[in-house]
This record gives C-alpha cells, sequence and structure tokens, in this order.
C-alpha cells in the first residue's frame, strides 16, 4: 500500500502519544516477533516497534525486514522506533483522501 505524504503526516501524528507495542529482545527478529507484531497490527492498524541495535545498517535491514514480513507500511523511523500501518478489514483509521 502506497500512502502519500498526506497520508503519511496524518498517521504520524496519531502516533505521537503511542508507546511502543513490541520490542525486540536479544534473539532479534524471530518467527514469535513477527507474529506478535501481525496480531498487534490486525487489533491496533498503527504500531510504533522498538528495535534496540546498536549498528545502523543492522537496524535498518531489521526495519525494512519487520515491513517486508508483515506486508505493512513504514509511516516512520526516528531513532530506534519503527512506526508502521496495516489496514485491517474493519478500519479503524481512516486516513484522509490522497
Amino acid at each position: 500500500m502506497h500512502l502519500s505524504n498526506k497520508q503519511k503526516q496524518y498517521l504520524k501524528g496519531l502516533a505521537h502519544n503511542l508507546k511502543p507495542v513490541v520490542q525486540l529482545g536479544g534473539n532479534g527478529l524471530t518467527e514469535g516477533v513477527v507474529a506478535e507484531i501481525e496480531n498487534a497490527l490486525s487489533h491496533h492498524e498503527l504500531i510504533k516497534v522498538k528495535v534496540p541495535s546498536d549498528d545502523r545498517e543492522e537496524k535498518a535491514l531489521i526495519m525494512d525486514a519487520i515491513v517486508g514480513e508483515t506486508k505493512s507500511t513504514k509511516v516512520q523511523t526516528i531513532g530506534h522506533v519503527l512506526v508502521i500501518y496495516k489496514a485491517s478489514e474493519d478500519a479503524k483509521i481512516s486516513l484522509p483522501k490522497k
């Protein structure tokens, strides 16, 4: 799903007050973590995921893998936090028109 800049700005505003729902541990990105992220996405549509990693390239690869595995859309990254969006069947968030 491609989001326009207007839609991304709207989602960033909604995500501002959210706390990270999922935090990766020492084992990194496992199947269980991906399942938990997908579960949170289906329930909330817009979530934050904390990816604690000192290596920038590794962190970027993990974030790209999360977006790819969950088929979600990356809204924003701030430091170690990734904001992703995936519309569910019963849409809770109504996006502005493109």
